[in-house]
């Protein structure tokens, strides 16, 4: 007995997932600002709320909710996609599970949102990322337990991730020059991109209760804060002002490269996309922003964590039969200057399609968050620009890059 196309179960079918909305709250600096006293659930149920909303469907559609944590335990602990999901209105029978690929974890619940509808029949996934880095990465940095095969043979697994970017610097030459003339260019990007209104589309506003620390007596109070854009940027940051700023790590090592003008803004917040089939968002009258092509991931060593995309883009490209200067759009995540600008040199990507209105360097970069920031933005920019593809691509900790491919509509 053969099914017809239409009575075939469908989870047997190949399957084209669409992205038919992305929301995400503004960027707040860690520890001192908006969030630093915000729940991960809020954050993250707040952008599901709106994608929700903005893609005009019933929490109830929802099947299942994906989520990417950097660190998800403490406030973005357990299993905070699921917790998330019911704070965003969604009813108990929608499911939620969280997963952690460090930095990519945001786009690997992307993907993995797609993937299920791809593969297994769901009609309606959300794929997103959140991250306190003030409310957890002080809790996390006491509990962290190393294991002695494993310390022995790949020490670098527990390396700070500032230390590996001075490593790939010094290793293969990305002077500290050429790092700070970078992060004045995204951070230019990024004032000219909000100035022109080109966050408005994707940040939803929220309100937040803040902690202020009285730096005399050590008291605390709360105010209520408006979080309605990314406020980690420095508009007018000179390269003469980043030159004169000292290397982090220049006290044990007096040649180290990167400073917090040249790294990625340690900052919270979250960000969700609706994932459907074509055909859920075509029977529902909806249009998409683009689609997911494919993912693909690849390891390196763990002290040179920063090359990652290097080895991720070549597989990710070779699986669909393209080549780099077939992308239209480019979004290369900005832990450090000297990521995007090893990843650029290798694989000859052009710097006018990459991070073209700046990147974590001047935004910020709340790890687990930023994949799904990325692909939201990627498809919202690309639209504008009539880009038809677009690769967003990231360094992983523990040696690793990470690349989604897009279709933009």
């Amino acid at each position: 007995h053969t099914h017809s196309p239409s009575s075939r179960p469908r989870a047997t079918m190949s399957r084209r997932a669409v992205i038919v909305s992305t929301a995400r709250t503004g960027l707040t600096k860690s520890f001192r600002s908006g969030f630093n006293n915000t729940h991960g659930a809020v954050m993250q149920g707040h952008a599901i709320k709106h994608a929700i909303e903005k893609a005009g469907i019933s929490p109830g559609d929802v099947e299942d909710v994906i989520i990417g944590c950097g660190f998800p335990e403490g406030a973005t602990g357990m299993n905070i996609a699921r917790n998330a999901a019911l704070w965003a209105g969604c009813p108990v029978t929608t499911s939620g599970t969280t997963i952690n690929r460090f930095c990519s974890s945001g786009l690997q619940a992307v993907a993995s949102a797609a993937h299920s509808v791809m593969v297994d029949g769901v009609d309606v996934a959300i794929g997103g990322g959140v991250e306190s880095i003030s409310m957890v990465s002080p809790v996390a940095s006491k509990t962290t337990v190393t294991e002695e095969k494993l310390m022995s043979e790949f020490p670098a697994l527990w390396m700070p991730m500032i230390e590996t970017a001075d490593i790939v610097s010094a290793r293969y030459g990305i002077s500290r020059e050429a790092q700070d003339v970078y992060s004045v260019e995204s951070q230019r990007r990024t004032a000219a991109a909000q100035e022109a209104g080109l966050f408005k589309d994707e940040i939803v506003p929220m309100k937040a209760t803040m902690l202020v620390t009285d730096k005399e007596t050590g008291e605390t109070s709360h105010k209520t804060v408006l979080a309605d854009r990314d406020e980690c940027n420095r508009p007018g940051t000179t390269l003469e002002a980043l030159a004169g700023m000292n290397p982090v790590r220049s006290k044990v090592d007096p040649s180290a490269f990167i400073t917090a003008g040249n790294a990625s803004q340690l900052s919270d917040g979250a960000s969700a996309c609706v994932v459907m089939s074509e055909a859920e968002a075509s029977r529902r009258g909806l249009q998409p922003l683009g689609a997911f092509k494919g993912f693909a991931v690849a390891g390196c060593a763990p002290d040179e964590m920063g090359i990652g995309p290097v080895f991720a883009v070549p597989r990710l490209l070779a699986r669909h039969g393209l080549k780099v200067d077939d992308i239209d759009l480019w979004e290369l995540n900005e832990a450090f200057a000297v990521v995007p600008l090893y990843s650029m040199q290798q694989l000859g990507i052009d710097h006018a399609k990459t991070n073209v209105n700046g990147g974590s360097i001047a935004i910020g970069h709340p790890f687990g968050m930023t994949g799904s920031r990325m692909v939201g933005h990627a498809l919202l920019e690309g639209k504008r620009r009539g880009a038809k593809s677009a690769v967003v691509t990231m360094c992983i900790g523990g040696g690793m890059g990470a690349a989604g491919l897009f279709e933009i509509f």
